[in-house]
């Protein structure tokens, strides 16, 4: 449950990537949790980022990178028990590789988000410990699901205080306290985008775009 009616905390001074978050270094586990009007998230970022959570954007994306989507039909053919899909499969993700090779996209900054669930309260930070889980969103290219890499081991969002007791009384409730998380990084060059099928939907093509991550946000949006 998102608790409404928290003070917007969207001061920039408190997400301006420190030391620990420069690329290629570890990413800082312990952050604040700002409440944040959905349409301001991309205030709260580095200058030049692009915002890769609607749709369209997301889709924008693809098409700087790999220009149209691939023939997800001719490359399933008879599915997993044809002896060419796998072969297919591969020819594809790798002419996709060497095509997108030098790509201005491919060193863009983005923020993407993933979704969290606050499974711990830990009273010496008075911060809560953060469970993960990816976010699917379909688009015309296919099911896109960001895939990061270089993540913190053990995430943990600190609340202000103004808001840390009604948290943590809601938490001892039992109740469900989602969040958002905004990663923010780079593509890795070697691996970029993975082109897969869905596990859930036979023959739907899914796209995982993989991020070197620079910084972490946690997030309640309004």
């Amino acid at each position: 449950m998102i608790v409404r009616g928290l003070a917007v905390l969207a001061i920039i001074g408190l997400v301006t990537a420190d030391p620990s978050l420069l690329f290629g270094q570890e990413v800082a586990g312990v952050r604040p949790l700002l409440v944040v009007e959905r349409d301001k998230l991309q205030s709260l970022l580095p200058s030049g980022t692009h915002l890769l959570v609607e749709t369209a954007a997301i889709e924008q994306f693809l098409h700087e990178l790999d220009g149209m989507p691939p023939d997800w039909a001719l490359v399933y053919g008879q599915g997993h028990h044809d002896p060419g899909h796998d072969d297919r499969l591969f020819a594809l993700n790798r002419e996709r590789d060497a095509n997108r090779a030098g790509k201005p996209a491919l060193l863009w900054q983005v923020t993407f988000l993933w979704s969290g669930t606050l499974s711990g309260y830990d009273p010496k930070t008075g911060g809560f410990t953060v469970a993960l889980g990816p976010k699917f969103t379909p688009t015309g290219w296919g099911v896109v699901r960001f895939k990061p890499d270089n993540l913190p081991a053990n995430l943990a969002a600190i609340p202000n205080p103004s808001s840390r007791e009604t948290l943590r009384r809601q938490f001892e409730k039992g109740l469900r306290i989602e969040i958002d998380i905004a990663m923010t990084g780079r593509l890795i060059p070697e691996e970029s985008l993975v082109y897969d099928f869905s596990h859930e939907e036979e023959g739907r093509g899914l796209i995982m775009p993989v991020v070197r991550i620079e910084r972490v946000d946690c997030l309640m949006m309004k």
